[in-house]
């Protein structure tokens, strides 16, 4: 099978990026070839005998709206001279302007554009929000004719396929897979907090994402701080433009709340706290939360997003990710009953020992071979007409 993969990032390191490197990675040992059409390639792939890099950018481009505007033309100019040497192109969402014969679907701008927690109004006289709701608008502008063209969409979880289909696509043209996790990196066991200069001594929760903006919800989780006083917290992100250092000495919490910045030691981490939060506003399936599960973890999660699809005895589901009465609650149960911690850790990692990459990347290659099969079908019974109506037009 010959694929392309349409994509800004295929990379180790990345989130929508693990992904693609983890189909990539397994399509080239199933012995396919993999073209990838992207801003950056592993060299792993790139470098690969069956592998092919065709960088589309090469040049920098100031702002993220100029930079998607080149990659989709450029991209979509060099598959239209090269459409024909591929079986299957597959496309992450809108990123370019030539249709593809399979989307998959990480994110559905024109949900998140509907959400009531969307933080972007034209009402708040501010450029920076004026700029991100254009470019919110614009993607889900283009991602519902990347949908609507595409033979099939890989959604990664129910809660995304429920938004794609309010595009009025129909069910049938949806598939579901999950996104996966690497459990021999992320596993549970001890580490030494003194690594992150963390007190041994202390309950403590973890929070990872970008805590420069309202969407992974950083604030409800400060405010239910201030009810759960023997739990400390510790924050990873970049905390340069970050407001909650501020907002957490305004409620008060501040000397439990430890902004440690962005750290690439993720997994050892993980093995240093007692439980995940993340109550999001808005996502579709977060690597980060499998990495917790898989860490033995009890996880804490809003239901406004994709994880509700999958949490279950390993965690912790309320629904209104602003209710920090409701957070508390549950944050202040996982403190006094350690041994309920143990037990839906147990829970989380049995549960992520079922969603490892190697089964994400065989669910897109089952995706890309039935699309070809019920291609040679079509094509078959094609030819069989065609048969049949040359022989009726000689007995004629």
């Amino acid at each position: 099978m010959r694929i392309a993969l349409v994509t800004h990032k295929v990379d180790f390191q990345d989130g929508q990026g693990r992904v693609n490197y983890e189909i990539a990675k397994a399509a080239l040992d199933r012995g396919h070839s993999v073209t990838v059409i992207a801003e950056y390639c592993s060299s792993e792939i790139a470098n690969h005998p069956r592998g092919r890099f065709i960088c589309a950018r090469e040049i920098p481009i100031p702002t993220q709206l100029l930079r998607n505007i080149y990659f989709a033309e450029k991209s979509a100019r060099w598959l239209r001279h090269h459409r024909d040497e591929f079986d299957i192109i597959q496309a992450n969402g809108f990123v370019t302007w030539e249709p593809a014969d399979i989307v998959a679907v990480h994110f559905v701008h024109s949900a998140w554009l509907r959400n009531p927690f969307f933080p972007f109004h034209w009402s708040s006289f501010s450029p920076y929000a004026y700029y991100q709701r254009l470019i919110t608008i614009i993607n889900g502008h283009y991602e519902k004719k990347a949908f609507r063209s595409a033979d099939k969409l890989i959604a990664v979880s129910r809660f995304t396929a429920g938004e794609v289909a309010e595009y009025g696509i129909s069910q049938e043209k949806i598939v579901v897979v999950h996104n996966g996790v690497d459990v021999e990196e992320f596993h549970p066991g001890s580490a030494v907090r003194s690594e992150f200069g963390l007190s041994e001594e202390i309950p403590l929760a973890l929070f990872v994402g970008d805590i420069k903006t309202t969407r992974k919800n950083l604030e409800t989780v400060l405010k239910a701080m201030q009810s759960v006083p023997e739990l400390h917290l510790v924050v990873a992100g970049k905390v340069e433009g970050s407001p909650y250092p501020a907002i957490a000495a305004e409620l008060n919490v501040s000397d439990r709340v430890h902004f440690i910045g962005k750290t690439s030691k993720i997994a050892s981490l993980m093995r240093s706290v007692d439980f995940f939060v993340f109550p999001s506003r808005y996502e579709a399936h977060p690597l980060v939360l499998l990495e917790a599960l898989a860490s033995g973890l009890p996880v804490v999660v809003s239901g406004n997003f994709g994880a509700a699809d999958y949490i279950h005895a390993g965690g912790k589901v309320f629904d209104d990710p602003n209710d920090a009465s409701a957070l508390a609650a549950i944050m202040e149960e996982l403190v006094r009953f350690p041994e309920k911690r143990k037990s839906m850790g147990a829970a989380a990692r049995e549960q992520a020992l079922n969603m490892q990459w190697s089964q994400t990347a065989a669910g897109y290659l089952d995706v890309y071979e039935e699309l070809l099969e019920k291609r040679r079908q079509a094509a078959s019974a094609g030819h069989l007409s065609m048969d049949d109506a040359a022989n009726s037009q000689e007995k004629k």
